[in-house]
């Protein structure tokens, strides 16, 4: 099993160039390693943001957001990224941040873990569905989850 640790104010750095090189690989907008230290190391002190890493030195992270919800008791788990090096893909290390991901959200008491997927990204998709995730209703046959997003700037 691949060892995963939950991540503290001083390793705000190494997720901010994990986070980094994953916006880089699939060629999305960073605000650059120093912007997101600056950020990461407010978040990870709060208790909003969470960020799990894998291996030692890391090669692997998962961020979540936490966030209440009417519909259910606890806090709901949005998984923000999940990302592996990509000469470490294929370890099982994604399922390893995954299962501790899911086992962190049942221990705050979440009852969901949600995730947005791009609807191209059809590796990402196999790997949420072959561990349990969905996007349709029970019965139902087409998606039935769309994200949509406004950006306010």
């Amino acid at each position: 099993m691949h060892a995963v640790r939950r991540a503290g104010v001083p390793d705000a750095g190494v997720v901010a160039a994990l986070l980094d090189d994953f916006n880089r690989e699939f060629d999305t907008p960073t605000p650059g390693v120093e912007v997101l230290t600056t950020r990461l190391r407010r978040l990870l002190a709060a208790d909003g943001l969470t960020a799990l890493l894998a291996g030692d030195p890391a090669v692997g992270l998962a961020v979540l957001s936490w966030r209440p919800n009417a519909w259910y008791d606890g806090p709901v788990a949005l998984l923000d990224e999940l990302y592996v090096r990509p000469d470490r893909r294929g370890r099982r290390i994604g399922h390893a941040l995954l299962e501790h991901v899911c086992e962190l959200a049942r221990e705050r008491g979440a009852a969901i873990v949600e995730i947005n997927v791009d609807g191209e990204d059809l590796d990402a998709r196999r790997f949420y569905e072959a561990h349990g995730f969905t996007n349709t209703e029970p019965g139902a046959t087409d998606p039935t989850y769309y994200y949509y997003y406004r950006e306010l700037v």
